[in-house]
């Protein structure tokens, strides 16, 4: 009865009708705002007028969704031009759910199992173009990410090229603004004062060791693995008359001189590529090069599982982090404290995240003609999907980033007994 069931489904459809089929079944409990069209522009799911629009190109995309159930098959085929996304990327991912829980019958597996592989195969193999990197924190793994081009950046990024969360007051501010407040939040976090040496680990740009050495009057030792972001810095300190007060150089926090101590030490959103393993390594550093009374800030991602492998973290090591790794906020606090760090004040900035990356998704998709002309189409499709997923992530509360004051435990804390003054106003 089955065999006949097929027949009459398969021996009097074409192409157009069995992906029709296919998408009418998969979407069949689907509630939500994203519409499906075919590479005939025709509207299967959802409405015209919808937030996000996923169109098909390539009848292939339905067959290997279907043979594989896997959501690294849709980004593999979106970065191949298999896939096309209209509208607002974010609201994509409302997709995750419902993809990987979404339950059939026998008969209907059955069914889109015969569909699926009377559809073409691809012309040539969906390839990863990502890049295995073994080292973390490594110069080429750093560089894989950051040295795609200081222009690139620059055309996305707030003026002071930061690329880290910003902290806005709220949700009309602009992403500027919210960034130099980040700035001048994190100086107040370290209490900052004239004379005192300060360490930027993962300086990026120099935006943060700029900000201190000019407002707080701070002499600044920064550090990259980045040779472009490195030489951007150092051109920008020569064009603000700062030498005297801020040297940056490329080198790995590992390579560190142990004859060096400061007043500060400080390390935003370069956390995300120590590894798990290394805790023990980059804590104990700082805690080395850290003066007694001294304090020492962590801004970085974490999550709510730990690394584990799944489609999102294969796509993000493959084409966006070769070596990203998060962690867990207690598995980080532990790690401190073993190491020898008090921690003092943690604070949660995961909703101004999301912002920020609205604001830098925004700006990417406006700047996408320009961008294209200094990078191919994947690194603009690898940016844009990996932003947008993100801010998705942020918003819902898996991911999160922590600002994390810590002091050498057991030395005196050169902190108020409140928190009152990184509120005043300035």
């Amino acid at each position: 009865m089955k065999d006949n069931v097929a027949t009459i489904i398969t021996e009097k459809m074409g192409t157009i009708d069995i992906a029709r089929t296919i998408v009418n079944r998969i979407f069949r409990d689907y509630t939500a705002s994203i519409a499906v069209r075919l590479w005939n522009n025709e509207l299967i799911q959802g409405q015209a007028n919808a937030v996000t629009t996923i169109i098909i190109q390539q009848p292939s995309v339905l067959r290997r969704l279907i043979l594989h159930r896997d959501l690294m098959e849709l980004a593999e085929y979106y970065l191949a031009g298999g896939l096309e996304i209209k509208g607002s990327m974010e609201n994509l991912f409302d997709l995750k759910e419902y993809i990987t829980n979404i339950s059939f019958s026998l008969k209907d597996k059955w069914i889109l199992f015969r569909l699926a592989v009377l559809l073409p195969k691809p012309d040539s193999v969906v390839e990863s173009h990502g890049k295995k990197i073994a080292s973390q924190n490594s110069r080429e793994s750093i560089a894989y990410h950051y040295d795609v081009s200081n222009e690139f950046y620059r055309l996305w990024l707030d003026p002071e090229m930061v690329y880290s969360c910003a902290y806005f007051k709220d949700f009309n501010q602009s992403l500027a603004d919210a960034q130099t407040d980040k700035l001048d939040y994190i100086c107040r976090k370290l209490r900052l004062q004239p004379r005192q040496k300060l360490l930027d680990i993962g300086c990026g740009w120099g935006a943060l060791a700029i900000w201190a050495a000019r407002h707080y009057g701070v002499s600044v030792h920064g550090i990259t693995l980045s040779e472009q972001q490195c030489q951007y810095a150092n051109t920008r300190i020569r064009q603000e008359g700062l030498q005297d007060k801020i040297s940056i150089e490329l080198k790995d926090y590992r390579d560190l001189s142990v004859e060096h101590h400061y007043d500060r030490v400080v390390s935003v959103g370069m956390f995300e590529h120590i590894g798990v393993a290394n805790f023990p390594t980059y804590f104990g550093m700082v805690k080395y090069v850290l003066k007694p009374g001294g304090l020492f800030l962590n801004h970085g991602i974490t999550n709510d599982t730990g690394w584990q492998k799944t489609p999102i973290t294969k796509f993000m090591n493959r084409y966006v982090f070769p070596d990203g790794e998060l962690a867990r906020i207690s598995d980080v606090q532990l790690a401190m404290e073993q190491a020898g760090l008090e921690v003092i004040d943690v604070e949660g900035l995961r909703r101004h995240y999301a912002q920020t990356l609205r604001h830098w998704v925004q700006a990417l998709e406006s700047q996408q003609e320009k961008i294209r002309t200094m990078v191919d189409e994947r690194t603009y499709a690898v940016w844009r999907l990996y932003m947008a997923g993100c801010a998705y992530f942020f918003e819902e509360g898996s991911v999160n980033v922590y600002q994390v004051l810590s002091g050498v435990a057991h030395q005196p804390l050169p902190i108020p007994l409140r928190r009152d003054d990184l509120y005043k106003t300035h």
